[in-house]
């Protein structure tokens, strides 16, 4: 599975089980609180969940949770809050794995060195919920956090400390503490007492007393609940009952003839069931007169025919047996488990049992009275009576009910409904996007994968077909194939057409992939190949040219492919292999078997090098791991089996070294080859858009097989081919890149030196991963972008947008319901099975009458029954039980769905119907050739294709708005109950996601669910995120020394999440913990560790769960800032009761509904999300929060979206330079925001950075001006002074940031000319800091930046090299760009209209329409151009005054015109001219 766990991207797992239930042989059972879920754990590792019904207890199987890689041996509930849905489950390798029982996403995984044999869920007194208190192959008991799975503390022995094999928490009566008692495996009695008060530091706790008894291998110890001083101890030979006081042996019984008793439970203070390892569950009634304590004497009757018979007296007497009537004997103990649950009061006990069979049975256990016993004792019995179960069922029967039986992936090749061939082997081959099959008997099949997925899955023209799609077949093995491997993908060093496979008939045979012939056999096992793989990259020349091949004679052979023939034979193993490292540099294949011994092969010459045994052994294996190239591998030492033996050894734990031997190869090592670290560089870098994947929970079954859609990788396939067709003229016209705007702006910043436009040119937009995709044939993305939106489609919803779908955009029905999947952590998936539908089913017969109209009648009255079925079932699950199944599936789809059509919608004319699709294609290539249309009908068909194309696209847009805005509702008028709505944390953190499409899609999503919500569901969500808010002083966001931490984790002030002192302990060990490896995974990975991080857990309502371990807690803040800054920036007026515009204060919001001792007091929440947000863009890059994240994306672009709202919060001149900081890289980057494909983390964030660049200025201009001014005056006076201060200016933003500055100053002339004519002084300081002073010696200003030169209020004098500038207050700036000098003139009283230089630059005539003056000015200088110089009025004429009506629009109001050198004609808007003379 490591393949596909490449990062949490937006993936979409669907799985084809075939008609074969999966294997699934029971290893344990557990019951949720509330009856709804029945959880059964395998030998194969994976996790059935059952759907029960709880009052008939009737059960459906429906998802399989897999990620385990050993048996799973205990389950625990994780919470005592009855509708918390978490278990935590514990396998045999050390893995232990919180799930999420609502959409099985795996919460928190960690693999430990120790195993347990039984957890028991406990609530301690002093703690919020429970602890795991666990025990197994290791002489503690670790007491543990359900959730993040951390040992918060042990409990260790004194006295002969050993095993505990059986362990039991209770709280005595009327007493605050708790008592663990525990069973050595030795048969030694201990006991601790905890009082809640112990955590990870303090010292280990000893027992506070211990005592030998007669009990060796105990399998459990139960305390009575109804009465404390009863003790049940079951081992394998007799179950005995101990007083608690002192241990001593009440009474004892021993086990049927050829059965073992694996454990029991009291049923009532003097009744006891237990059960035995055929699955037959014995009910005792244990003696009166041998118990013990206050309980028993008013419980039992002490009536006097009871006691009559002494002699049976004092023994527990047999009264009942569950059975189950005719049992064929088990192949390995059944798992038993006894639940007491209440139910409308009243109290229900059952015993369920899981087999090898994978049968689940259920008794409900009957309660006996007194009186129906003595019946019962009176008629002696040769055997007790007994009760069979009231449920049976299992996977087999589950799958059997299904007609039809559920798809598999090559159906079309069985005959009938009877399952075909199995198929034993499969691998995709993504470049020709084919299926490679092999099967049971020895052939090997090739099929293009996604039409073989379309024949099963979907409706259309192609099921009528007759051999479709068309397969090759390959016959070269006897007997099934076991393996297949296509070298080339995974390194390029291979031939293309080279596949290989190993069969049950020791061969290995070499293919031609194209021509289907069988070009070598390679003979050289003497046992079945189990697995075949690929040497890494720095062997030799020789040995790069060989596949590895491993059979089960132990052997392993290096085959070479060209050379046809066997390199190395590696064939003196005792033991099965299960792990094959490389030392390239040395020359040897290093081999680790099952008893720990470790072979070192030389490849060159095939020598035995030697053998190790032991901790040398151990240590050659860990030193592979640390080569170079393992920096990136995760845990390789972990999965690597042979440390479990060495662990195994330690601890003494021999089943476990067994297990692992008998698992050998099969799991074990496909686990940890794809992960080896060597592989790393094998390993495609660029995720593909479709992966399928075999899946078989035991190696006897035959495959199903899961397709991995992922999102991003399609969605970027897309595009580049579309992309790689336009030439950068195109891409500019379609306004994917402003390259040409830009570089325009950037060369006035720069001197007009020559090599300066060659750096402007560097075109770098193709080099995003532009052109890489050729080989690949456009149709397979877009068959694969058609069956994904089929099957994610909600069909049904909307009849008229379901007919655009089929006949406009080639969408097909899916035929029946899909099993989709869910990937979480570490590649955990939970996989919904088919048989889950059956229960829908049931609904559908209650609804059946209504909805069918006569027409449908007739044609459904022709088709088989099932058939008919199977399609309402369909219809139903598209339109309804689809969107009830979870909230991570209804986020993920519809995320899926909105980025697939936004995509489509931005190509041109893209739909998936052939005929329109290869139109298309040729409509490019004549565009590209003659854009000079030749005649008339050519001009025709462009229309047609535009109008075809308006359609198209107005198609993908309904698309997306009836998933994105109208599908809650129309769900849930289609009568749903319980809609399953999107995930807002969930889109909160794709909120910047890397790929634009899902990012656009996600706050799509988002900022409608928020609209949907209301103020009142608003206001919920901010209360609930609101704890989260990381909160900082303003003397925190100023200067941030390079080292600080991510904020995070820094002293967090989060009330609700830590008690009282601990806190401070929490954090700094998570300083350490939470990423200290990061530094080195940042190199080439885009994402920052943040993104990796699973998603949030989606809570129905908002509560809003304590985080469970620093790195959630982390994530939560991440999420809180990126949510309160969203509903900030788009609803920030109505947060506040609607009364000012930002938030007002905190006060008044919390009054109207708010619980009082909310946490952050009365501190504006507006006040600390800007703070957050501001930290985020200006916090120094530093291991925990790198230079360009995701994270830091979201702040910038929340900044720039809600920059009216944060403004009276934020240092606005240094969130404009942090955000100038960023644009300084963009020179020559510069596609737009929508451009579609992902670019480089830098240029993502200079992307946002200048896109709320432009948000901030248009929303605030006159901030954006005067901050910028600021910033330039401070900038000139260090310029002064630079020599002095020795500051280089080079590398200050507002040098660096020139062109961007420029460019925003440009923007607002263009969109606000009124307000910049108020601060036109700043504006014209700011653009004479960009401009590069060299353009304006040889041009006018008008010619340099034409966008001043609106302004009637400033003029340009190149033969003085003056700039004038009237301001607002009447004043005129003079710039001498000469000296670079500036001063100011008080010349009117209002603000001036107009001035203009006379041609000769000698006088300078001003205009103020509200003063109703005009006046002239001449600067003199001092002699020869020495001394200061001076401007002063030499004449002032009053002008007639200007009618009201057209002072309205003061830039066209009124020019200055000199007709010569000493005339000047003032020119009004209606059209006057007067003119004036010095």
């Amino acid at each position: 599975m490591s393949s596909m766990s490449a990062g949490t991207n937006l993936v979409v797992p669907v799985v084809l089980w075939g008609k074969t239930a999966p294997t699934h042989c029971i290893s344990c059972v557990f019951l949720s609180r509330d009856q709804r879920t029945l959880v059964t754990g395998c030998y194969d590792g994976q996790i059935c969940l059952w759907q029960v019904d709880p009052d008939t207890l009737k059960m459906t199987p429906r998802c399989l949770l897999v990620g385990h890689t050993a048996p799973v041996l205990c389950l625990s509930k994780a919470s005592i809050v009855l509708d918390n849905n978490f278990i935590v489950s514990s396998s045999e390798s050390g893995e232990m794995c919180t799930w999420d029982l609502v959409d099985g996403k795996c919460r928190e995984v960690v693999k430990l060195p120790y195993i347990h044999t039984s957890i028991q869920a406990y609530h301690m007194c002093g703690c919020d919920d429970v602890r795991l208190f666990c025990n197994g192959y290791y002489a503690e008991v670790l007491v543990m956090d359900p959730f993040s799975l951390e040992i918060v503390f042990t409990l260790a022995s004194r006295v002969n400390p050993d095993w505990i094999s059986a362990l039991h928490v209770l709280r005595p009566a009327k007493r605050k503490d708790d008592v663990v008692l525990g069973l050595t495996t030795t048969g030694t009695v201990k006991v601790w007492t905890l009082f809640g008060q112990e955590t990870k530091n303090s010292e280990p706790f000893y027992e506070n007393e211990s005592k030998q008894i007669r009990c060796l291998n105990a399998l459990s110890m139960t305390c009575c609940a109804y009465n404390q001083r009863t003790v049940l101890i079951v081992c394998s030979k007799y179950w005995q009952i101990y007083d608690a006081g002192d241990f001593s042996v009440l009474c004892s019984v021993i086990s049927p003839r050829g059965e073992r008793w694996l454990g029991g439970d009291f049923l009532a203070a003097d009744r006891v069931v237990v059960w035995s390892d055929e699955g037959r569950g014995y009910m005792y009634k244990l003696p009166a007169n041998k118990l013990k304590g206050k309980m028993v004497s008013s419980s039992i009757a002490d009536s006097k025919d009871f006691h009559s018979k002494s002699v049976e007296n004092d023994n527990p007497f047999l009264y009942c047996l569950l059975a189950v009537p005719s049992d064929k004997p088990l192949s390995c103990p059944p798992a038993m488990r006894y639940h007491v649950v209440s139910r409308q009061g009243k109290m229900y006990k059952y015993l369920i049992r899981g087999d090898s069979e994978g049968c689940v049975l259920v008794w409900n256990i009957p309660e006996v009275t007194n009186g129906q016993l003595a019946q019962i004792k009176q008629e002696d019995f040769a055997k007790p009576p007994a009760i069979p179960p009231t449920v049976l069922t299992s996977l087999v029967k589950a799958w059997a009910e299904m007609k039809p039986p559920p798809v598999g992936i090559l159906d079309q090749l069985d005959s009938g409904d009877q399952p075909g061939v199995r198929l034993t082997a499969s691998i995709y081959l993504p470049q020709q996007s084919r299926l490679v099959v092999g099967r049971e008997d020895g052939s090997v099949i090739i099929v293009p994968a996604t039409q073989t997925v379309m024949l099963q899955l979907l409706h259309g023209k192609h099921q009528q077909y007759d051999d479709w799609p068309p397969h090759q077949l390959l016959l070269g093995h006897a007997g099934r194939v076991n393996c297949l491997l296509y070298p080339h993908h995974l390194h390029q060093r291979y031939e293309k057409s080279h596949l290989v496979s190993g069969g049950v008939d020791f061969a290995v045979c070499l293919w031609d992939l194209y021509s289907g012939t069988l070009l070598h056999r390679f003979c050289v096992h003497a046992g079945e190949i189990t697995q075949l793989l690929v040497p890494p990259n720095s062997c030799s020349q020789r040995i790069q040219k060989c596949v590895c091949s491993i059979a089960s004679d132990h052997s392993v052979t290096l085959l070479g492919l060209t050379e046809r023939k066997c390199v190395v034979l590696a064939s003196r193993h005792l033991f099965p292999v299960v792990t094959i490292k490389w030392r390239p540099l040395d020359d040897f294949m290093i081999v680790g078997c099952s008893d720990g011994t470790v072979y070192v092969w030389q490849m060159e010459t095939g020598h035995l090098d030697r053998v190790l045994h032991g901790i040398s052994a151990e240590e050659v294996l860990y030193a592979c791991d640390e080569n170079p190239a393992a920096s990136s591998s995760g845990d390789v030492g972990l999965a690597n089996p042979a440390v479990h033996f060495f662990r195994g050894l330690r601890h003494r734990n021999l089943s476990a070294i067994r297990h692992a031997t008998q698992r050998g190869l099969h799991q074990l090592q496909q686990l940890h080859h794809a992960t080896n670290p060597d592989g790393s560089d094998q390993q495609k870098s660029r995720a593909l858009p479709l992966m399928i994947q075999g899946l078989r929970t035991n190696p006897k079954d035959p495959e199903s097989h899961i397709l991995v859609f992922d999102i991003e990788a399609l969605i970027v396939q897309l595009l580049t081919e579309e992309y790689s067709t336009m030439s950068p003229g195109t891409l500019e016209a379609q306004g994917l890149i402003n390259q040409a705007e830009y570089q325009k702006v950037a060369a006035l910043t720069q001197s007009a030196s020559p090599d300066a436009h060659k750096k402007i040119a560097g075109n770098e937009v193709g080099d995003q991963g532009g052109r890489k995709v050729r080989g690949l044939e456009t149709n397979t993305t877009m068959e694969i972008a058609q069956l994904l939106l089929s099957l994610l489609h909600a069909w049904g919803m909307d009849p008229d947008l379901d007919r655009v779908c089929e006949g406009k955009l080639g969408l097909l029905r899916p035929m029946v319901p899909v099993s989709f999947g869910v990937l979480s952590k570490g590649g955990y998936m939970s996989l919904l099975l088919p048989t889950w539908q059956a229960k829908c089913a049931n609904e559908l017969d209650a609804e059946k009458p209504a909805n069918t109209s006569g027409s449908a009648n007739s044609l459904e009255a022709d088709l088989p029954v099932e058939l008919v079925r199977l399609e309402r079932l369909t219809r139903l699950f598209t339109a309804r039980t689809h969107w009830e199944l979870s909230t991570t599936l209804t986020s993920n789809h519809l995320l899926a769905i909105i980025a697939m059509a936004n995509t489509l919608m931005s190509m041109n004319n893209a739909t998936f119907i052939p005929e329109q699709e290869r139109t298309r294609k040729l409509h490019r290539q004549s565009t590209r050739t003659a854009l000079n249309w030749a005649t008339k009908a050519e001009e025709e068909n462009e229309d047609l294709f535009t109008a075809q194309q308006a359609q198209i696209k107005q198609g993908w847009s309904l698309l997306a708005t009836l998933h994105c805005v109208l599908l809650p509702d129309k769900v849930v008028q289609a009568g749903s109950k319980n809609f399953k709505r999107p995930q807002v944390e969930m889109m909160a953190r794709r909120w910047q996601h890397q790929c634009l499409e899902v990012r656009e899609a996600a706050q799509a999503l988002l900022l409608a669910e928020l609209g949907r919500l209301g103020p009142k569901g608003r206001k919920a969500l901010v209360d609930s995120w609101a704890q989260f808010l990381p909160s900082y002083s303003s003397a925190d966001t100023l200067g941030f020394p390079p080292g600080t931490p991510q904020p995070s984790s820094q002293m967090l002030t989060v009330p609700s999440a830590q008690q009282g002192g601990s806190s401070q302990q929490t954090l700094s060990s998570g300083q350490q913990g939470s990423n200290g490896s990061a530094p080195g995974h940042q190199t080439e990975q885009p994402q920052h560790e943040d993104e990796d991080d699973d998603e949030e857990e989606g809570t129905e309502e908002y509560c809003v769960r304590k985080p469970w371990s620093v790195a959630e807690l982390k994530r939560k803040q991440t999420t809180a800032v990126v949510l309160l800054g969203v509903i900030g920036a788009e609803f920030g007026q109505d947060v506040s009761d609607g009364s000012t515009r930002r938030r007002a204060s905190e006060d008044q919001r919390r009054k109207s509904s708010v619980v009082e001792g909310f946490g952050i007091g009365n501190n504006n929440l507006a006040r600390l999300t800007s703070l957050a947000l501001t930290h985020l863009l200006l916090a120094a890059p530093s291991s925990r929060l790198p230079a360009h994240t995701p994270l830091r994306r979201a702040a910038i672009d929340l900044i720039g979206r809600g920059f009216t709202v944060w403004e009276p919060y934020l240092d606005v001149s240094k969130v404009l330079l942090g955000l100038l900081e960023l644009c300084c890289e963009a020179d020559k980057l510069m596609p737009s925001m929508t451009y579609g494909l992902p670019l480089t983390p830098a240029a993502d964030s200079c992307r946002t950075a200048r896109h709320a660049l432009t948000l901030i200025a248009t929303a605030r201009p006159a901030a954006f001006i005067t901050t910028m001014a600021r910033e330039v005056a401070r900038y000139n006076t260090l310029q002064q002074n630079a020599q002095a201060l020795n500051v280089n200016l080079s590398n200050s933003v507002l040098h660096r940031a020139k062109p961007e500055i420029l460019r925003g100053v440009e923007l607002l002339i263009d969109k606000m000319q009124n307000e910049m004519a108020d601060l036109l002084v700043e504006v014209v300081d700011i653009v004479l800091h960009c401009l590069d002073p060299g353009h304006l010696k040889v041009k006018g200003l008008a010619e340099v930046f034409p966008a001043i030169c609106r302004f009637n209020q400033v003029s340009h004098c190149p033969s003085t090299r003056r700039i004038a500038v009237g301001a607002k207050n009447g004043q005129v700036a003079l710039y001498e760009l000469r000296s670079q000098k500036c001063q100011m003139i008080h010349a009117h009283g209002a603000a001036i209209t107009a001035n203009t230089f006379s041609p000769d630059g000698k006088y300078l005539s001003t205009y103020s329409c509200h003063e109703n003056r005009l006046s002239f000015w001449q600067t003199s200088t001092g002699m020869f151009g020495l001394g200061n110089s001076q401007t002063r009025c030499i004449k002032s004429y009053s002008t007639a005054p200007i009618a009201d009506v057209s002072r309205l629009n003061p830039m066209r109001l009124a020019r200055l015109i000199w007709i010569n050198n000493r005339t000047v004609s003032l020119m009004l808007a209606d059209g006057s001219e007067t003119r004036f003379n010095v």
